[in-house]
């Protein structure tokens, strides 16, 4: 199965590089859409091998990143930042340090 994962990986690489990436806020062209599909369908049925219950793995994955993202906010109002003002490697600096402080 992971071998799999990896094909459909593969051709989501090839469809962004034979179609022109969509901008912010425009919608991905359909054969992109359709690779995503199926890569997103062939990790659940990994899961499924797996004896993983992927609607309970995501929601699980949802709640910790709720949790990490919360304490990266927290972080940067003690520190008296916006993150909209930050850059990306700020954003990821308190990531990490969310990361290590999660429970």
């Amino acid at each position: 199965m992971r071998a799999k994962v990896l094909e459909e990986l593969h051709e989501i690489d090839d469809a962004l590089a034979s179609t022109k990436q969509p901008t912010q806020g425009a919608t991905a062209p359909p054969e992109l859409s359709g690779e995503l599909g199926d890569l997103l369908f062939t990790i659940v049925n990994w899961g499924r091998h797996l004896h993983i219950d992927a609607e309970a793995a995501l929601r699980a994955a949802n709640d910790k990143f709720e949790r990490r993202f919360a304490r990266m906010e927290s972080l940067a109002q003690e520190r008296g930042l916006e993150l909209a003002q930050l850059s990306a490697a700020a954003w990821d600096a308190l990531w990490n340090e969310a990361k290590l402080n999660a429970s």
